[in-house]
């Protein structure tokens, strides 16, 4: 089949938009508004719906947040990174701050509850009181990739987790998911068992806190569920297992394959 000069014009503007849709879409902003919560010293709280502990409370110089239940995804937005930005030109900066979901929290039509260092970045030098004793403003945000976590570079895809301090070796387990690279939300973990040549499934307990009774003994092989911000699913399988004396507190990087979207 041949095309005559203007289908072919016309063809390249279709498949142009097919391959720069889902880039633009990505990258727009959304509307909404956000407020803030109060902290002795301005960073998380440790008790955070996503079962992160302390960790949370400090992670990414405690810009961190609660967010609505459209975000926190039954626990599978725990961990997500995203640019706030307040829309307020006369307080607010441009770029705003980068944040990760460390909790969940419903406020007055907000989808972002700030811990206050987070909420201040959102301020010109000099404004942070002024826009704080707004308590809530109106912002626009989008998802980006997470790229706090120490040991990242722009070509790792792993998955870091932590052996929860509630484990009983070797009878019991429980996961708890601090990092995934990119812009990926983890909806289901696996076990391979060996016996009996097969996946099984753990359960998510809450948040980003995985477990499981009595895993397999030996060196445990995992493969998480992942989906991206588009909402494509796919299954990533680690290269590396959890030793076969895991302990408690103990915390590994899954080397996977995941889809790193700018």
């Amino acid at each position: 089949m041949e095309f005559n000069k203007h289908e072919k014009q016309l063809y390249t503007v279709v498949i142009g938009f097919l391959v720069l849709f889902p880039v633009l879409c990505a990258s727009t902003f959304t509307a909404s508004r956000a407020t803030y919560y109060g902290t002795p010293d301005g960073y998380g709280t440790p008790s955070g719906a996503c079962g992160f502990g302390e960790y949370g409370r400090t992670v990414n110089n405690g810009y961190v947040s609660a967010v609505s239940r459209a975000l926190y995804k039954d626990g599978a937005g725990c961990g997500a990174c995203y640019q706030v930005r307040c829309k307020n030109p006369h307080l607010c900066n441009y770029d705003g701050v980068n944040i990760v979901v460390t909790d969940y929290g419903e406020g007055d039509r907000t989808d972002f509850i700030l811990s206050p260092r987070a909420f201040s970045k959102l301020a010109l030098p000099n404004l942070d009181k002024k826009l704080m004793s707004y308590g809530v403003v109106e912002v626009e945000y989008k998802r980006i990739s997470c790229n706090y976590y120490p040991t990242h570079h722009i070509n790792n895809s792993v998955i870091t987790y932590k052996i929860s301090e509630h484990s009983n070796y070797p009878y019991y387990l429980a996961l708890t998911i601090l990092h995934v690279s990119g812009k990926n939300d983890i909806t289901a973990v696996e076990l391979w068992q060996k016996e009996t040549n097969q996946w099984k499934a753990m359960r998510r307990v809450y948040g980003a806190v995985w477990d499981m009774a009595n895993p397999p003994r030996g060196p445990i092989t995992l493969r998480f569920q992942a989906t991206t911000n588009l909402g494509y699913t796919y299954w990533v399988y680690s290269t590396n297992a959890i030793p076969k004396l895991w302990k408690a507190g103990a915390a590994y990087q899954a080397k996977v394959k995941l889809i790193i979207a700018k």
